[in-house]
C-alpha cells in the first residue's frame, strides 16, 4: 500500500487486497466493505462528473461524519478535484469567505443538521459568489455509470494540490492550507506506525470527519485495512454504547472525548467500558498529564497515546504504544518519520535540550503554503522552517512537551505565565473536572490570570482561597497563581476538543 501515491490508488489497492473486509460502520448499522466502498465511490464520481465536475475543480463540502462523506471524498479523488472540507461549526461568514477565496465551483451541504439550516445558508452564499452551485446531500450522493468516467488523473512527478483545509480564525479570516495526497499520506504513515495500527483495529471516528485528522484516518484505514466506526455527532449517552457494540480497539480523539469516557467508566464502576480497547489516541488539544494516569488505571489499555501537529503540519510528533507512562503522560512523543524540528528561544537562538522556545518544523506533511500566499512570509522563517506558534521543549530523547502557545502566554507585570502550566495543576485538584486559564486585561498589571473550572460535583464548591492554597502547595510561583476564579457548568469547546478561550475572555473580561 505504501507504493500508492494518491488517495484513489490507495482505494483501488485496498479493495483488491482485502475486498470483503469491513471498512466502515456507522451509528445506524450501515456498513461498507472495501470493495463496496470503491464501487460506491466510482458510481458517485460518475454522478458528479455528470454534474460537470472534473479534474482541478474546487469542491467545498460541509457534511457530518457519515459513511457517505467518506464515499464523497473517494469520488472526488477519482475525478482529481480539489477538495475543501469545511467544519460543520462554520457559518455564513466563514463559509462565504472560503467559497470566494477558494473559487469553489460547488458547495455540498446537508439540508439541515442538528437544528441548523445548511441549505439556506449555502444558497444565500451562492447568490453572492460567481459560478458557485449548491448540492444538497442527505446521505444520498448522485450516481452514474462508472464506464463513462475518464481515466484517473496521472500520479507522476510532484503531486498537485488536492486539498484545502481552512484553520479557524478568531479575529481574522480563516487561512487556507494547501495539501497534496502525499502530505496527508505522510501524516497517516507516521500515525499508523506509532499506534501499531493493523487490519484488526476498529477506530472510533467521533470527531468531525471534515477535520484534517478525519482525512488522515481515512488514509490510515486504507493503508492497513482497519475499520472506521463512525458516529455523525459525539453524544456520550448514545455514542459510547455504539462504540461498545462495535468493539472498538482505539478510542479517540482528544481530551474532551477521553474525559467523557472516564466519566462513563466511573458512572459504571465494575464493568469495563471498552474491554477491547488497547489505546486512546489523542491530539487537537492539550492533555493534562493526570488524565493519562486516570485513563490507564480506571479504563485500561496503555492509556492516552497523543500526537502534536497543526492543520498546516499535521502529526509532526506522536507517542508510541510502547512508550513509558512518563512519556505518554507528559509529552507528545518524538518526531515521526521524515520530520525535523528545532526549538527557537524568544530571543531568536536555538534552544538546548529542555529549554523552552517556539517549535519550528520541516516535514513531508508540511503544507505547500497558504492559498493566500501573502500569509507565507509570516508562516515561515528565512530558512524555510514553519513557525508553529507553539511553545515547547525537546528532551534528550527528542520527545516534545508543549508548554503553551506564543499567544497563550499571560504577561503579568512583565512576567510570563504559561496558561497550560497552571491548567495542568488545576486538573489534579480532586474537585476539578476541567480547567482553562485565560488572560484578561488589567489596568495595574497589564494582564491578570483567570482560572475557569468545571467541577466534578456541584455540591462540592471550590473557593478562591482553596484554589490558591492548592496551587501554592503544588509549588506554583506566586506570580502565576490566578487572581480570579470562575466556575462554569462546562467549558466551551469546538468539535476537535479545543477550549474556546475567546468565548471565555468575552464572558469574563467585562
Amino acid at each position: 500500500m505504501l507504493e500508492a501515491r494518491t488517495l484513489w490508488e490507495l482505494v483501488e489497492a485496498r479493495a483488491s487486497a482485502t475486498p470483503d473486509a469491513q471498512m466502515v460502520v456507522d451509528e445506524r448499522g450501515s456498513s461498507l466493505t472495501f470493495a463496496a466502498f470503491r464501487s460506491a465511490a466510482e458510481r458517485a464520481a460518475a454522478g458528479l462528473a455528470a454534474e460537470g465536475l472534473g479534474e482541478g475543480d474546487v469542491v467545498s463540502w460541509q457534511l457530518p461524519s457519515w459513511s457517505e462523506s467518506m464515499v464523497l471524498v473517494a469520488a472526488l479523488s477519482r475525478l482529481g478535484a480539489v477538495q475543501n472540507p469545511i467544519l460543520p461549526i462554520y457559518r455564513e461568514r466563514e463559509v462565504g469567505f472560503i467559497a470566494r477565496q477558494a473559487r469553489s465551483r460547488m458547495l455540498i451541504v446537508p439540508s439541515t443538521f442538528r437544528g441548523f439550516d445548511y441549505e439556506a445558508m449555502a444558497r444565500g452564499i451562492a447568490g453572492s459568489v460567481d459560478g458557485l452551485r449548491v448540492m444538497v446531500c442527505d446521505r444520498v450522493l448522485p450516481e452514474g455509470d462508472p464506464s463513462t468516467l475518464p481515466a484517473p488523473p496521472a500520479a507522476s512527478g510532484d503531486l498537485p494540490v488536492r486539498w484545502l483545509f481552512y484553520t479557524s480564525g478568531t479575529t481574522a479570516d480563516p487561512k487556507g492550507a494547501q495539501h497534496t495526497d502525499a502530505t496527508i499520506k505522510a501524516a497517516a504513515v507516521g500515525m499508523s506506525e506509532r499506534l501499531a495500527l493493523t487490519a484488526e483495529d476498529r477506530h472510533a471516528l467521533v470527531f468531525p470527519f471534515t477535520h484534517i485528522g478525519g482525512i488522515i484516518w481515512l488514509f490510515s484505514a486504507l493503508l492497513v485495512g482497519a475499520t472506521q466506526v463512525v458516529d455523525e455527532a459525539f453524544v456520550p449517552d448514545t455514542t459510547i454504547p455504539f462504540l461498545q457494540r462495535e468493539n472498538v480497539t482505539l478510542a479517540g480523539a482528544g481530551t474532551f472525548f477521553h474525559m467523557a469516557y472516564l466519566k462513563a467508566q466511573r458512572d459504571n464502576a465494575g464493568t469495563p467500558l471498552f474491554p477491547h480497547v488497547r489505546a486512546y489516541p489523542g491530539g487537537g488539544a492539550p492533555k493534562p498529564p493526570q488524565l493519562h494516569y486516570d485513563m490507564r488505571k480506571e479504563i485500561g489499555g496503555v492509556g492516552i497515546v497523543s500526537g502534536w501537529g497543526l492543520t498546516e503540519t499535521p502529526i509532526l510528533t506522536m507517542c508510541s504504544v510502547g512508550d513509558s507512562d512518563e512519556v505518554l503522560a507528559n509529552t507528545e512523543g518524538h518526531a515521526v518519520q521524515g520530520v525535523r524540528l528545532r526549538v527557537v528561544t524568544l530571543d531568536g537562538k536555538d534552544a538546548g535540550a529542555g529549554e523552552e522556545g517556539e517549535i519550528r518544523a520541516k516535514a513531508p506533511q508540511m503544507m505547500k503554503g497558504y492559498l493566500d500566499s501573502s500569509l507565507d512570509a509570516d508562516a515561515f522563517d528565512d530558512e524555510g522552517w514553519f513557525r508553529t506558534g507553539d511553545l515547547g521543549r525537546l528532551d534528550v530523547d527528542g520527545n516534545v512537551t508543549i508548554t503553551g502557545r506564543l499567544k497563550d502566554i499571560i504577561i503579568r507585570k512583565g512576567e510570563n505565565i504559561s496558561a497550560k502550566e497552571v491548567e495542568d495543576l488545576l486538573f489534579t485538584h480532586p474537585k476539578v473536572a476541567d480547567a482553562a486559564v485565560i488572560g484578561l486585561p488589567d489596568a495595574s498589571s497589564g494582564e491578570r490570570a483567570c482560572a475557569v473550572v468545571a467541577l466534578k460535583d456541584a455540591g462540592e464548591p471550590l473557593g478562591f482561597d482553596e484554589m490558591k492554597s492548592f496551587l501554592k502547595e503544588k509549588g506554583l510561583r506566586m506570580v502565576a497563581i490566578p487572581e480570579q476564579l470562575e466556575v462554569v457548568d462546562a467549558l466551551p469547546r469546538n468539535p476537535a476538543g479545543k477550549v474556546l478561550k475567546q468565548d471565555l475572555k468575552a464572558r469574563f473580561g467585562r
